[in-house]
């Protein structure tokens, strides 16, 4: 995997590592006595995940809170995907790996429901980004919705019954509820004792939660009113009476046809599909069937007040999407209505309905019934070719904090489009029936596949370094100009709130995350919080030059922490060096194998290239910086290696192919001291360099052959390692740059043909005392420890590996090197500790990421020194952290909040002060449970009205689903109550009473035409600040109102006792005193 060298203080015994928990590792080879323990133990491993970008492979189903502008992607494998805006993600990873069935957000709440294959339901709280209560479920779940805006869900099972449950919030726990829908009421209404399951439960619109339409898989559709316990309406196959049959074809004109005939649907079984409400009052429902059909019912005047439910007003309009005989089932169905005054036309989505056979598209109908349900006619069809197979689709609204219209489609594997509803209305009006509909796709944070990722690097940048300030300061410039768009159609999702870390005054940049793509581009982000934000694109062109080759494939990038200088190389034997921070006066060096040409360009803010290499046509498989990030070693695939010289940009050397290999060269290890580090007499004096830094360069080929040579003239001996038995061995590098520091001189005998200077011994720079220097080895099969005080000897330590390794780097604990992660071809994780190479710790890629291992998976893996792991998989980016101790994030701290707590109180105060809610704040609390209906004059202005009140509160269900069905009075009981009028008739006695208070404290009410008015060209972002600035205004007016009602509370208790003592004192004295 790679070449390693560090240095170990072979004096500290530790004591040895716990065993791996999931199975015993096979037993080491022997040691020699000098080999100490390792001090990794089991305690310090905990693998988890600490980010994760992108839409995972697997996803399937999909939720939308309209409030907080969130998304949320349910999974097959248990992981639940949230998406905000500003590059906040979320991952939610459930303990079992199981596909959702259903997801739904508590709307404005922070909470997501999920229901497992295994029907286990989850509440998910997205501040806590953890579960916060489950519930199994006895029986198979079949049906399951929240009942918009409230805590409420229903829940419908194989069996036919229909359950409330509740999530309590404070008790941080989900309740079922003693009511229920029993499964004989449907017998009842079909007059069928067969059991049958529950497909559909929809809690209808503009019925304040006291309606819910139930739907069973034999076609049965009963509406049932909680709060009556009563059926209000029956539907099935023997109701159809058709109005109106329409045929969209495809391939055919639209067609319309009356009909009053029922007799080809009386003895069919038609079983349901899909369903969903196709308007805002739940008067149309529109239904899918199993055999293609769809029909949409009239339920406007279905209301009964008799014993038995209304079976009235069966109009009924059959969708037909192909005239064929065999179509494919309904699978979804979706309503999107105009506008809010024009719910008599709009749009169905419609996945399915079409001949079997034909081309997977998602088709759109514009529909119109404004003459009447009988009458309805489609205007328009659409079908829409999409990127991949159809999983899931939300709509958006078409109002709200959003302010955008449009819909969400998921595609597989793992594909996010967002198409404009204004493009969907365009195209209906074109004569092709199935057409391309521009859309505009998910903006991954990290992009993986388009371009393709192939070359990665975490680069860490020194606080304390002379650039970083300048770095940070520039970062922090191009952030306040980042804007998420996408030409002139911003992304729709805005949710989340971003961690306050990044706006702090004292930010500094930690890390770097670069990328270099197919294409030949590279960009670079600011890892330094979980957020990443990009912050360069560096193209392959050079600014006023012409090179060759320059947008050839990145195959190895390098990264200087000291100098914050970049190198890229491509597969075409190209390097580009560039400086992060850089002044004005630098110049572009361009060298080739016969000239050097020096160009001086004003190559503007952000990166410069300082030098272009290109004199070997071979591609480069390995890069590091050395002396400070004045050297730069090369490796190319045709097991050649060059030193460049990075300050004055010029080549030292460059060598033949390694002798005794003839496979590519893998990795590299530069190390530089004034002493040899190889006790030959014959390159003393040709390696002394006018600042006396001598080089030592390790390149390994691909079947571990090493060779050793002199890091500024290229001249040295080989090393080849017995690992290579004649079989072809993967072997990669990992070194991270680390600050150089002074380290103690290395003791070295007669024997050891090996010495290493301080800033090779950089990353064991604390073991101060017999310090010994080690070579570690890892191949496809096998894990090798050398001291290079013996390297002709044989290895001090060797584990031969069960399974094929492909990748491999050594970590740090505490500062000091501890372990070794090997990456097996199965997707496994092993960890070893250092130096006696135990198992101390496994794990794998599909247990903590629910990711298989894929092939050159391993090209773009980086290890920091803490042994944080960031991998790429398909569309997904995630970084892992394996040691306990290991924050470099500061989780949870800088995480982004996936609820807006000031967001949803702001949505809540513009809910109470609703211009639909006609009461106010002091009638609706009443007087010892009656109703105060006002002083003469304003009665209509404070008169209480039950269905205004239940529109925007859904409290009256508490009361509802507290009790068994069948067991409580009717609602409207609770509301007949004597009404209690108190009458002030002298305007002087009203303000003795109150004292001088003003009536005028109540806020003023506006029209949602004069909020549009207000709102309407102010951005999101502008929105969100005015709505917080007036919710503190509130606040401050709700205070000073909490203290006058005080105040009036106290003159009222006044008022009373003076009152009653004035009476006891009027008792007292006879009529003739009065």
């Amino acid at each position: 995997m790679f070449a390693k060298l560090f240095q170990k203080n072979t004096a500290q015994q530790q004591q040895p590592p716990s065993p791996p928990q999931l199975q015993p590792p096979p037993p080491p080879a022997p040691a020699k006595d000098n080999v100490s323990k390792g001090g990794l133990t089991l305690k310090d491993i905990n693998p988890r995940i600490a980010l994760h970008y992108g839409i995972p492979s697997t996803a399937s189903v999909l939720a939308f809170d309209h409030i907080q502008s969130l998304l949320a992607i349910g999974t097959l494998d248990g992981r639940i995907k949230v998406i905000g805006g500003h590059n906040i993600e979320g991952l939610l990873v459930s303990p079992k790996q199981l596909p959702f069935k259903y997801l739904e957000f508590l709307q404005n709440q922070g909470f997501l429901v999920s229901v497992s294959s295994e029907n286990e339901i989850q509440v998910w709280d997205l501040e806590q980004r953890r579960i916060a209560s489950t519930l199994q479920w006895e029986s198979n779940i079949t049906a399951f919705s929240v009942i918009f805006a409230s805590s409420y869900m229903y829940v419908g099972d194989e069996h036919g019954m229909v359950y409330v449950l509740k999530y309590d919030a404070e008790e941080v726990k989900l309740v079922p509820m003693p009511y229920h829908v029993p499964a004989d009421v449907a017998e009842d209404a079909s007059g069928m004792s067969s059991p049958r399951s529950v497909v559909g439960v929809l809690p209808q619109p503009s019925s304040q939660g006291n309606k819910v339409l139930i739907a069973y898989e034999d076609g049965l559709i009963i509406l049932w009113d909680v709060s009556e316990d009563k059926i209000v309406l029956v539907k099935g196959n023997k109701d159809i009476d058709l109005k109106c049959e329409i045929t969209a074809d495809s391939h055919k004109e639209i067609e319309h046809k009356l009909s009053d005939d029922r007799s080809d649907h009386e003895s069919l079984a038609k079983e349901i599909a899909a369903l969903c409400w196709a308007s805002t009052d739940g008067s149309i429902l529109a239904v899918g069937y199993v055999d293609g059909d769809i029909l949409l019912w009239n339920l406007s005047s279905t209301t009964s007040t008799d014993k038995h439910a209304a079976k009235s007003s069966n109009n009924v309009v059959k969708l037909q999407l192909s005239t064929g005989d065999r179509r494919l089932p309904v699978i979804v169905l979706h309503w999107s209505s105009d506008g809010p005054y024009n719910e008599c036309c709009g749009h169905l989505f419609i996945y399915g309905g079409d001949a079997i056979g034909s081309e997977e598209v998602l088709t759109i109908l514009s529909l119109d019934w404004s003459s009447g349900i009988e009458s309805l006619k489609c205007v328009g069809r659409v079908d829409l070719a999409l990127n991949g197979s159809f999983a899931d689709m939300v709509l958006l609204p078409t109002s709200g904090m959003m302010g955008t219209s449009g819909t969400l489609v998921l595609t597989n594997p793992g594909q996010l489009d967002f198409y404009n509803d204004t493009d969907f209305s365009s195209s209906m009006s074109l004569q092709e029936k199935r057409i391309h509909v521009s859309s505009m796709q998910y903006p991954m944070v990290i992009s993986t596949i388009e371009p393709q990722l192939t070359a990665a690097k975490l680069g860490v940048v020194f606080r304390d370094s002379k650039f970083s300030k300048a770095l940070s300061e520039a970062i922090s410039a191009r952030k306040a100009q980042t804007t998420y768009s996408y030409g002139n159609t911003n992304w729709p999702l805005t949710g989340g709130v971003p961690s306050q870390l990044h706006d702090a005054e004292k930010y500094q940049v930690e890390r770097l995350y670069i990328a270099g793509y197919r294409d030949g581009t590279v960009r670079v982000w600011d890892a330094t919080y979980p957020t990443f934000a990009l912050i360069y694109v560096l193209g392959p062109e050079v600014k006023g030059i012409n090179v060759a080759n320059a947008n050839a494939s990145v195959s190895a990038l390098e990264f200087c922490s000291s100098t914050l200088s970049l190198a890229i190389g491509n597969d075409r034997g190209m390097v580009r060096l560039y400086k992060l921070v850089c002044s004005a006066d630098m110049s572009l060096k361009f060298v080739t194998e016969t000239e050097k040409e020096v160009y001086t360009l004003d190559q503007g803010d952000g990166p410069q290239c300082t030098a272009v290499f290109s004199f070997l046509s071979s591609p480069i498989n390995a890069m590091q910086f050395a002396n400070s990030g004045t050297r730069l070693a090369v490796g190319f695939h045709c097991a050649r290696v060059a030193m460049l010289d990075a300050s004055n940009s010029s080549v030292l050397f460059l060598t033949d192919s390694l002798s005794g290999s003839s496979l590519p060269l893998k990795s590299l290890a530069v190390f530089s001291n004034s002493i040899d580090l190889i006790n030959n007499s014959e390159d003393t004096e040709s390696t002394i360099v006018e600042d006396h830094v001598r080089l030592k360069v390790f390149a390994m080929t691909r079947d571990a052959c090493i060779v050793v040579m002199d890091g500024n003239t290229g001249k040295g001996g080989s090393y080849v390692s017995e690992m290579s038995s004649g079989k072809h061995l993967s072997v990669t590098s990992q070194k991270s740059n680390t600050k150089s520091e002074s380290a103690p001189a290395v003791s070295c005998n007669e024997s050891s043909p090996l010495k290493v200077d301080h800033e090779a011994s950089a990353k064991a720079a604390l073991f101060k005392r017999r310090e010994e220097i080690f070579l570690l080895i890892c191949c496809e099969k096998a894990v090798q420890l050398h001291s290079l005080n013996e390297v002709d000897s044989d290895p001090i330590q060797k584990v031969n590996l069960m399974k094929p390794c492909c990748w491999s780097a050594p970590f740090k604990k505490d500062d000091k090197e501890c372990g070794i992660i090997l990456l097996y071809q199965t997707g496994e994780i092993e960890i070893r500790s250092l130096p006696d190479l135990e198992v101390v710790g496994e794990s794998s890629l599909r247990s903590i990421l629910r990711w298989n291992f894929k092939a050159n998976m391993e090209k773009t893996i980086c290890l920091s020194e803490n042994a944080q792991i960031i991998l790429v998989n398909g569309c997904e980016f995630a970084a892992i952290s394996l040691l306990t101790c290991e924050n470099d994030f500061r989780i949870p701290e800088s995480l982004p909040c996936l609820h807006d707590n000031l967001l949803a109180a702001a949505a809540d105060a513009t809910i109470s002060l609703s211009p639909n809610q006609k009461i106010t704040q002091g009638a609706s609390s009443g007087i010892s449970g009656g109703l105060i209906k006002g002083f003469p004059g304003s009665k209509a202005e404070h008169h209480v009205d039950l269905l205004d009140v239940c529109k925007n509160d859904f409290a009256h269900l508490e009361s509802i689903f507290s009790s068994p069905p069948f067991s409580k009075p009717s609602i409207s009981l609770a509301y007949e109550q004597k009404v209690v009028e108190l009458s002030i008739d002298k305007g002087t006695e009203r303000e003795r009473l109150f004292e001088g208070a003003s009536t005028d404290s109540q806020p003023k009410l506006r029209t949602a035409d004069e909020i549009k008015a207000k709102y309407r060209k102010e951005d999101a972002s502008a929105a969100a600040a005015r709505a917080k600035d007036k919710l503190i205004q509130r606040q401050e007016k709700l205070e000073r109102l909490s203290e006058r009602t005080a105040e009036l509370q106290s003159g009222a208790e006044n008022f009373a006792s003076m009152a009653h003592e004035l009476a006891k004192q009027m008792e007292k004295r006879k009529w003739w005193n009065i």
